[in-house]
Parts: C-alpha cells; structure tokens; sequence
C-alpha cells in the first residue's frame, strides 16, 4: 500500500516507519523534509496540492503539539496545531481515493483524571487544559464530518494511547530516568499507584493491523495489558542500570504537608506535581485487542519498558 504519515519524523512516526515500511510505501508530511531510509518521500505542509495524484490508501495523522508538562504554551497553539491541521489533512483524506484515516489523539482527551477504576471509551469525556481539549476538538471535526460524509468506502480510527514510551522517546520518563540514575532517593513510595503505559511496538502492531485488516471504524483507547506502579517503574529503572533502588515511605501525609509548602515556596514538588505523581490513571485496552481478535498485546508492560530505558543508556 502506500501509506502518507504527517509528522513522520517524529518520535512515532520514525518506529512506525521501521515497522511498515518492509512491506509498504511510505510518504511523509513535516515541517522538516530530511531524506531518511524507508521514506520515499517527505512533503512540506504547503506542498499538500502538489501530492493529489499521488494515490494514498492511508493516511496516518501523527502532527500535532505535544504535551507541554512545564505549562508555557500558549492555550492558542494547541488549537492551532491540532486542530487547523487535522482539519487540513482530514479534508483532504475525504476528497481523496484514501480509505483508511488513522488518527493520533491522547488520552488526555477523555478524562485528566480517572473517576472509575477503570477508563473505557463509553466515558463522557471531560479534558482539563488546552492540549486534551485541542485534541476533543480534532476528534469531534473529524466524527462530525466523517458522518456527514457517510461513505461505506472510508474508515476512521481515532486513537488515544496513554504514554507512550519506546526508542527515540523523549518526556517525563527521561526525567526520571535522569533523577534515579544520579542515586536521588524517590521519597513518595508511600503512594502506591497503578498507571497504564503505551510501549511503541505495541502501538506500531495496533497500527500496522489497522492497516492491513478491516477493522470498525472507532474510538480506540491504546495501552499495554499490564498497569505499573511509580515504585515499579523506578525498580525496573534500576535494574536496567544495574543499582539498588533508593525507594523512601515517607508517610503521605508528611508529603502532602510538604506539597503544600511548596505550593508556596515554589519548591519542585507542589501540590498538583503530587497529584499527577501518585493518582491512579488505569485504562481498558479491551476494545482494540476484541476488534484485532486478541487476548493479549504483544509486548508486556514490563518488557517494553526495559527495552525503552536500555535506549535511555545508550543515548545518556
């Protein structure tokens, strides 16, 4: 097939490359259009006319602006770049002989915090910040005019994967990394939490199905079948680096004192810094894996995250 992925010199766009390219044609669009192995081609964003004889038979929307966990974006630009972009390229997809749209939303477009114990997609969603809501916004453009264009010749898949970890990865689990490999002590073990991650090659065989088999149009919550702990995360951490985990049980309430402080003081830890730290964010990948006709992902939490931080010592 030949495949066009925006934003494909990015952290996904560049596993995804790896993982179809042995046996598809890959294009790309980008704001960079640097020659790399398995892309036929990469177009600038203005060059979007210039590519209408080309024949797509998916297209796969990666660009977008990340997360920005230091809060210093501009609310406009997420909207911006979300929006106006999947708005640009999702157009084209409905004029085109493309039949597959894959969309990369966030999680973070459903709920910032999860009420239940679990997050399934029959949720109401309910983002909090510009980047969660940014993303709503694109998913609602593409339904509305998805229905509205009621073709039995097109599918549309609107993905929101938790965080997604895996080679080239960059973001708050480097920040970890970083802080544990210097033997700082983590002193919240006293918050036992359950997260849910997404590990690349899970991620790229989700795609590469979607590609290749004919799956219901949908929304599609993306994770590894394993939630982990922030005390696993950071022991898996060290046995990748070979060193014993300085894990401190501070009582919460002690820490939860101390967040308060350093609300006021400006300190590292906060209280919304606490908060993000050790709340529970666990999600059910089951629709995907009912729709692919698995019981399992590939790849297990555990396994994917030690391939990733084997990467983190490569490149520190």
């Amino acid at each position: 097939m030949n495949i066009l992925i925006t934003g494909i010199h990015g952290f996904v766009g560049s596993n995804l490359v790896n993982k179809l390219s042995n046996n598809h044609s890959i294009y790309g669009i980008d704001i960079v259009n640097t020659e790399k192995k398995g892309i036929v081609t990469t177009f600038m964003w203005a060059d979007l006319d210039k590519i209408k004889n080309i024949s797509f038979d998916v297209i796969i929307h990666l660009a977008g602006k990340a997360h920005d966990t230091r809060n210093q974006s501009d609310s406009k630009e997420y909207f911006k770049v979300n929006v106006e972009l999947t708005k640009l390229i999702f157009d084209f997809f409905l004029v085109s002989g493309s039949s597959k749209f894959i969309f990369f939303s966030t999680i973070k477009a459903a709920a910032d915090i999860v009420i239940d114990d679990v997050l399934t997609e029959n949720v109401t969603p309910s983002p909090k910040g510009p980047y969660g809501e940014s993303k709503l916004a694109a998913e609602e453009y593409i339904l509305q005019n998805y229905n509205i264009c009621n073709s039995n010749d097109k599918h549309i898949y609107i993905l929101r994967p938790c965080m997604i970890h895996g080679p080239g990865n960059k973001g708050n689990l480097n920040l970890l990394y970083t802080v544990i490999k210097k033997g700082i002590p983590w002193p919240l073990g006293s918050f036992n939490n359950r997260r849910s991650f997404t590990s690349v090659d899970n991620l790229c065989y989700i795609v590469d199905n979607l590609v290749s088999k004919n799956i219901p149009s949908g929304i599609y919550n993306i994770c590894d079948d394993e939630t982990i702990s922030t005390n696993d995360l950071i022991q898996i951490m060290c046995k990748t680096l070979e060193k014993k985990a300085w894990i401190w049980h501070i009582p919460k309430e002690i820490m939860r004192w101390v967040a308060i402080l350093g609300s006021f003081l400006h300190f590292p830890l906060n209280k919304e810094r606490l908060q993000k730290l050790t709340e529970n964010y666990v999600v059910s990948n089951s629709k995907i894996k009912k729709a692919l006709g698995i019981k399992q992902m590939p790849i297990s939490a555990k396994e994917g995250l030690i391939r990733t931080f084997k990467t983190f010592e490569n490149r520190l």
